[in-house]
């Protein structure tokens, strides 16, 4: 999947990083998620619309406002974010019912203890995305700026 592009909006300064209200597109813009064939991005996002996003500003890169550019995730920060979203209630749910079956407490109450494990998972997932320097690292980062000849040709 290609990194998103976007304009910026306007530049924040605080203290000790530099953010941009970025502008994108919100339409799917990898061929195979499109096509349903891909991750599943396409499958809710069907309407063109845009999306603000902010985002982290590399020290390396200069940017202002009505700039293009493209934002990025890192990717083990996407697998990361993946895992306390999805990961850690599907886990929790599988011990769960599987503890539930082993004591031999029924089909029942595994089920159940599935569903609490799943509401347990997603409460450590809370907890854990709550943290000062989590949030940081599941930020979009401003990783290019397009020039203006690249603008005219949309590439």
């Amino acid at each position: 999947m290609e990194n998103p592009r976007g304009r910026i909006i306007a530049v924040k300064h605080s203290d000790p990083t530099v953010h941009a209200l970025v502008e994108v597109d919100a339409t799917v813009q990898c061929k195979r998620c499109a096509e349903g064939k891909g991750c599943g991005a396409g499958v809710f996002g069907t309407s063109p619309a845009t999306r603000r996003v902010e985002a982290l500003i590399r020290e390396d890169i200069s940017v202002g406002e009505g700039d293009e550019v493209r934002i990025a995730l890192e990717p083990r920060n996407l697998l990361r974010a993946s895992l306390l979203v999805y990961g850690l209630p599907l886990a929790f749910a599988v011990i769960a019912a599987a503890l539930a079956y082993v004591t031999g407490l029924g089909d029942l109450s595994a089920a159940l203890a599935a569903l609490a494990g799943v509401a347990g998972g997603l409460l450590v997932a809370r907890s854990q995305i709550r943290k000062s320097g989590c949030l940081r690292e599941f930020t979009p980062t401003v990783v290019e700026r397009i020039p203006v000849q690249q603008r005219s040709l949309g590439a």
